[in-house]
């Protein structure tokens, strides 16, 4: 029940009930409508100043789990930076030095992307420059790491291909020192054994007893094995690829034939004195790209220093050549 509220009427000098109209009566309630939602309103912008929403936390929760990811893709970016810096350096300093190939330019390594821009996509976003950034370094990064590629595919043929002609350079002395009787003539102008003329021999002659052992002096393959060519007698000459290809005349005897496959140290054939000959001897030339250039020069493959500097001192000796 309602309380009854009075008022005092001095004209009349007694108390009069107070009549609320209902003007009244909506005003005092729109005034506190207003005040609640005032109150709420307040009440909302303080708790959104200081407390976050459920969605607000998952979005500030995403965005940090973001900005971490960047943090630790920077940092991987720049330790992969270093281990690819290290392999590139050693990459034109000593990989492709060593097998004389052209380093490959930092402009070459490092060139950026031309064209339309690449991350337009991304932009627009809240996080768009960080995204951007993180984006266009690995793109950098996956470069470079494919011409390192493309780089280190290159040194393994090269490698490949410098194993082999490591072993296929005719790099030894065709007979033994132990079977020599000695080194009669080297590569140079000689007295001719029969005309008596100065004559350029252009190989290095070995006197050693008829049915010495020869050997190949590196991988190749017997291109001829006959006594088909004029003054060589009985001789073969082996194709070791890359330029080089090594003769062995006046044999006695063959030990190979045409297109067969030899090794470095293969019995090939022997000492003989075939063809345009005054004693027994292997006469030893070496062709590069066709031209005769001297043996003397490949014979690290089996003689020490001291042997090498008395077969040099050797051949030397202006004197008679036995063909």
């Amino acid at each position: 029940m309602a309380k009854v509220k009075y008022y005092y009427d001095s004209d009349t000098l007694s108390y009069k009930k107070i009549k609320s109209k209902i003007s009244d009566i909506l005003k005092k309630i729109s005034l506190a409508l207003v005040s609640a939602i005032m109150f709420m309103v307040l009440g909302y912008v303080v708790f959104t100043q200081f407390f976050d929403s459920p969605k607000e936390k998952e979005l500030k929760r995403e965005l940090e789990f973001v900005k971490l990811n960047e943090q630790l893709h920077s940092k991987k970016i720049v330790q992969l930076e270093k281990i690819l810096q290290d392999i590139q350096d050693r990459d034109n300093n000593i990989y492709r030095l060593y097998f004389e190939v052209s380093p490959i330019s930092n402009e070459q390594r490092k060139a950026g992307f031309g064209g339309v821009n690449r991350y337009k996509a991304l932009e627009g976003f809240d996080n768009s420059e960080m995204i951007i950034d993180v984006t266009k370094n690995m793109d950098i990064l996956s470069k470079q790491l494919y011409i390192q590629s493309k780089s280190l595919d290159e040194i393994v043929k090269l490698a490949e291909n410098k194993e082999k002609l490591l072993a296929a350079i005719p790099a030894i002395q065709p007979v033994k020192n132990q079977d020599l009787t000695r080194m009669a003539s080297g590569y140079g102008w000689r007295t001719d054994p029969f005309t008596k003329a100065n004559k350029k021999h252009w190989g290095m002659d070995f006197t050693a007893p008829k049915g010495t052992p020869v050997y190949a002096s590196g991988d190749g393959v017997i291109e001829r094995a006959d006594q088909n060519a004029a003054g060589y007698g009985k001789h073969i000459r082996i194709n070791h690829g890359f330029g080089y290809i090594s003769l062995y005349a006046h044999l006695s005897n063959y030990n190979v034939k045409k297109g067969q496959k030899v090794k470095r140290g293969d019995l090939i054939g022997f000492v003989g004195n075939t063809g345009r000959s005054q004693a027994p001897h292997l006469h030893y030339e070496i062709f590069k790209n066709g031209g005769r250039i001297n043996p003397i020069n490949f014979y690290y493959g089996n003689l020490s220093p001291e042997e090498f500097a008395a077969m040099q001192k050797a051949a030397e000796i202006q004197g008679q050549s036995l063909d």
